[in-house]
């Protein structure tokens, strides 16, 4: 039986840029936006504070876009200041590559497995059949999110992986941020 098993998040993932006031490396966007207008030039930017001083610095979301190129709907969400906007701009890939910054996933995400335990407990089949989906394109790697899923240790799925009692058609041993499935025999 194929059981579904979702990474979701559960805050905004910290920013990595450079602090140039106390040369801390991570900033927490909070999901405030800032909004300038130049006649009819807007600029548009994501705060986020300095998690060693409390400094604040801009992610450029729009540079001097004309005003009646602007989706309204945008324009509504940056003055509503949308948490939701925000998450979707820190995932653009563009965005990131435009401000010169990276995202610390670290305790900003959870697993959810459906209520479903260590592998020991069942004995309807012989395999475990899983399918990992991603509500958000978070890089976690494969042998952890099974060990945790599990309550296993890394080590234990390692070892699993290596005597191949867990199969699947990516590779277990990297980064992931799409959707994949695996297969765990007993």
């Amino acid at each position: 039986m194929l059981k579904t098993w979702v990474v979701t998040p559960t805050c905004l993932p910290l920013v990595i840029r450079r602090c140039h006031a106390c040369a801390s490396e991570r900033f927490r966007a909070n999901g405030k936006f800032r909004v300038n207008a130049h006649h009819k030039l807007l600029d548009a930017w994501l705060l986020a504070l300095c998690t060693g001083c409390g400094e604040t610095t801009r992610l450029s979301v729009l540079e001097r876009a004309n005003v009646r190129s602007i989706h309204p709907g945008l324009l509504d969400r940056l003055h509503g200041n949308d948490p939701g906007l925000a998450a979707e701009l820190l995932q653009d890939p563009s965005v990131r590559r435009r401000n010169r910054v990276a995202l610390d996933w670290d305790g900003a995400w959870r697993l959810d497995t459906g209520g479903s335990g260590r592998p020991d407990g069942e004995t309807d089949s012989d395999a475990d059949e899983v399918a990992v989906r991603f509500a958000a394109r978070i890089p976690v790697r494969p042998v952890r999110l099974i060990a945790e899923g599990y309550g296993l240790s890394r080590a234990e799925v390692e070892r699993l992986v290596t005597e191949g009692n867990l199969v699947s058609a990516v590779r277990l041993d990297g980064r992931l941020r799409g959707d994949f499935t695996f297969v765990l025999k007993r």
